[in-house]
């Protein structure tokens, strides 16, 4: 799917994986400062427990939602921006990967999501809200 020459082209300046990444151990290296994500819960769950902020880009069903909540309601994320035609252009990622890591609300979202990040090792320690909450539904 990729063009020709392409893998040549870019081999010393990323990496392109054949299979699933291991998102969690990626989340959670200290070089990702953040990540665009297409709003899937259990991306986010991961993300928020890595500290690691967020441009959401939704492709369907309920990551749009989530996108909202997000965004708005949590402030953990950028929001991407897409055309009429629902497609988004290269300066639109550029824009928006930026904004999170030099602006000062990308600046906010990162405070937020650390504070986040506390919260959520909290819940899920011993006599945590997450803890507590499962052993009540068994």
């Amino acid at each position: 799917m990729l063009p020709e020459g392409f893998l040549d082209r870019t081999k010393e300046r990323g990496l392109v994986l054949k299979s699933l990444a291991p998102q969690v151990a990626v989340l959670n290296h200290p070089s990702v400062g953040g990540f665009v994500s297409h709003c899937g819960w259990n991306l986010v769950l991961e993300a928020v427990c890595a500290g690691v902020p967020l441009v959401a880009w939704p492709l369907y069903a309920e990551q749009r939602v989530n996108r909202i909540f997000l965004v708005e309601e949590m402030k953990l994320a950028l929001p991407m921006n897409e055309s009429d035609d629902r497609f988004v252009s290269s300066a639109e990622v550029e824009e928006r990967v930026l904004g999170l890591m030099e602006s000062e609300e990308g600046k906010l979202i990162r405070e937020r999501t650390i504070a986040m990040k506390i919260a959520a090792e909290a819940a899920l320690n011993e006599g945590g809200s997450s803890r507590v909450a499962l052993s009540k539904l068994v």
